[in-house]
């Protein structure tokens, strides 16, 4: 990695930066908490990793925190795995989301968006009233803190009600998207054993009706605990036998209870992808929730009341769950419930626009396609509420910097940020004061202590090495559901360098203080002892407009070799032939290196996906392998399992 410092693609204006919340914070912080008043959000970093304890008091004082018991210390145990934040402090983070209600009833709330584009709003007052109703219902039917209500729900207005509701009263939510199929729902909710399901009769994606009600019957069958469900008929048609109506349950005016909770009592239950087994049942609690999204939304994404926040996302994903906590800014949330791409590629940048977002998030692929698809976003939309475009999902490429600071504006802010749903949140990305470098997050995250780390555990600077955290962050999960002992959540993340967390991504700190995201650790590409993340060889080969997509996998052969097959998705109409052949390992070596110039290029039917879109590369290298697809794959974790049948045939032509 060059140590050179090139110029950034953006700078901030001086207004920005004097008006940005996280510099009123940092003045403000260093008054009454003794944070360096001068060096900018650096120092304001600095001083947070090593006064962990001020830092989030100031940000619990700052965001006016409701303790309704008041905690004894801020950080009773700071031991990883098993950190105690805020012991003795009890709250409500449902009671924070709707506090925008007592000053701003009649605003927006959320802006409801389907495949039509047009936006529908829900006020504070509305939204508030019906939390009210439902969580009283949620009471008469016996649900208690601690019990799990879960929905099978698009990204509509009412899956956020459910959730509010059930935070209100205690519960514990968790929930996935009506795309999923019965088998991903059940390896999902079985092992958490919901009390109650809301459910939808189907939903609309890519101008089609999908009619679930099949599905929801199996659901029903196979989860013995349920004590209700509730019918929201999105298509129009009746509730099924023994199933409540979602407009009874939501039709009286009671004012919401919020039931107080500890900092530590589980506030929801997230999934990792469970490509390889059961998924994991994350659990992050109320506390953790409240202060990390208040910290990440308000000072790094810079949301307030006057702002919309627009993600591209599902109910399957942490990102939905990101986009809910918008609430606790008083940010009216944009929710979209459709395809992507319907009725064309610059769908979402049509939302963005009907919306007013200032904030519009979606994942680096959308990106990457409407570069591809010739989509000018700019031209085509009126953009200029958009303050900032932000990425996840995977790294966003030099090229999609680019694309986006020529295509959209050129005083824009993109913010390219990465976390993972173990703590729904980011590690590193958005900082509204700071430049932008293309193909860089502009810096770690305040309170998080991020570091790259070589194998013997130093860290290193402008080198690749594995991402880690030396010290605990609020959102981490209190446990994993089912692991009496603790050990596959320590197993997860403390194995490699006991005491800190290993994220599994390789990583580059530059000695500007930004990051490089370079792919998942667990399928590193090594070629001679050189490590290269795969994100590195996807970004030069997609740029080839014949590539839709690709795949690359390093297998170590049992002769002491090394196989690394380039699996290519063409765009229609191309064709794999000796010259797209020539380019693209021309390509690869000239871009990065001619270590890493794969073995075989092979034209696949298509590259496999988990269920939130991310390409699956350990279950593929486990077919290729030899590993049987039933041992290799959780096959409910998959977008496409037909896809998987070409990598197992090549793997026994090969055996």
């Amino acid at each position: 990695m060059s140590t050179v410092n090139p110029e950034p693609l953006w700078r901030p204006d001086p207004q920005r930066i004097a008006k940005a919340q996280v510099t009123r914070f940092q003045a403000w912080a260093a008054e009454h908490h003794g944070a360096p008043a001068e060096g900018g959000y650096p120092a304001l970093h600095s001083w947070s990793v090593d006064e962990l304890e001020t830092f989030w008091k100031a940000v619990t004082e700052w965001f006016d925190v409701r303790f309704s018991t008041p905690c004894a210390r801020v950080l009773g145990d700071r031991s990883m795995p098993g950190a105690v934040w805020f012991p003795g402090a009890t709250l409500n983070y449902a009671e924070h989301a709707l506090r925008a209600a007592a000053t701003r009833p009649d605003e927006p709330a959320l802006l409801y968006v389907d495949e039509s584009h047009e936006p529908r709003p829900v006020t504070w007052s509305e939204l508030r009233r019906q939390v009210g109703s439902l969580a009283a219902e949620l009471r008469a039917l016996g649900v208690r803190p601690g019990d799990r209500v879960s929905g099978y729900l698009p990204n509509i207005p009412q899956a956020v009600v459910a959730l509010l509701a059930t935070a209100a009263v205690g519960g514990v939510w968790t929930s996935c998207a009506p795309d999923f199929g019965a088998r991903s729902v059940l390896d999902r909710f079985q092992q958490v054993e919901p009390v109650v399901l809301f459910t939808v009769d189907g939903y609309r994606y890519g101008g089609k009706q999908h009619d679930r009600r099949d599905t929801v019957a199996e659901l029903r069958s196979e989860l013995p605990t349920l004590r209700a469900v509730v019918h929201i008929p999105l298509l129009g048609t009746e509730a099924p036998e023994g199933a409540l109506e979602w407009s009874a349950l939501t039709a009286a005016d009671h004012e919401p209870v919020f039931e107080q909770v500890p900092f530590a009592h589980p506030l929801w239950v997230l999934y990792s992808s469970g490509t390889t087994g059961l998924p994991k049942a994350i659990v992050q609690s109320q506390g953790g929730i409240l202060v990390e999204h208040l910290k990440q939304l308000g000072l790094h994404c810079d949301l307030g009341p006057e702002d919309r926040f627009f993600w591209y996302t599902s109910t399957g994903w942490m990102m939905w769950n990101f986009l809910v906590s918008g609430l606790l800014t008083g940010t009216t949330i944009v929710l979209y419930d459709g395809s992507p791409g319907y009725p064309d590629t610059g769908a979402q940048w049509r939302v963005a626009e009907r919306t007013g977002a200032t904030l519009y998030g979606t994942s680096a692929a959308y990106v990457m396609a409407c570069r591809k698809a010739g989509v000018h976003p700019a031209r085509d939309f009126d953009l200029s509420k958009v303050q900032c475009v932000a990425t996840t999902g995977s790294p966003l490429p030099p090229d999609g910097f680019r694309w986006l600071h020529d295509e959209v504006r050129e005083d824009l802010w993109i913010a390219s940020v990465s976390g993972g749903t173990d703590v729904c949140s980011c590690f590193a990305g958005a900082v509204p004061t700071l430049p932008v470098y293309t193909g860089e997050l502009q810096a770690p995250g305040l309170g998080t202590d991020l570091q790259s780390w070589d194998p013997s555990g130093h860290a290193v600077v402008d080198e690749v090495g594995e991402l880690v955290v030396t010290n605990p962050m609020p959102s981490m999960p209190v446990h994993f559901w089912n692991d009496p002992d603790g050990s596959r959540y320590h197993g997860s993340y403390f194995d490699t360098y006991p005491g800190v967390w290993r994220h599994g991504d390789w990583i580059t700190v530059t000695s500007r203080g930004s990051v490089v995201i370079h792919g998942r650790s667990d399928s590193t590409l090594n070629r001679q002892g050189v490590r290269m993340g795969s994100a590195d060889i996807y970004e030069v080969v997609e740029r080839l407009p014949e590539i839709k997509e690709s795949l690359v996998i390093g297998i170590e052969q049992p002769d002491g070799g090394y196989w690394m097959p380039l699996f290519v998705h063409l765009a229609p109409g191309a064709v794999l032939d000796d010259a797209l052949l020539g380019r693209i390992k021309q390509a690869i070596r000239e871009q990065l290196s001619p270590r890493h110039v794969p073995d075989e290029v092979i034209e696949v039917p298509g590259v496999p996906h988990t269920l939130t879109g991310k390409r699956i590369e350990v279950p593929v290298k486990r077919l290729l392998q030899g590993t049987p697809l039933e041992k290799a794959v959780n096959p409910g974790s998959i977008d496409n399992l037909e896809l998987l049948h070409f990598y197992e045939e090549l793997a026994h032509k090969r055996a």
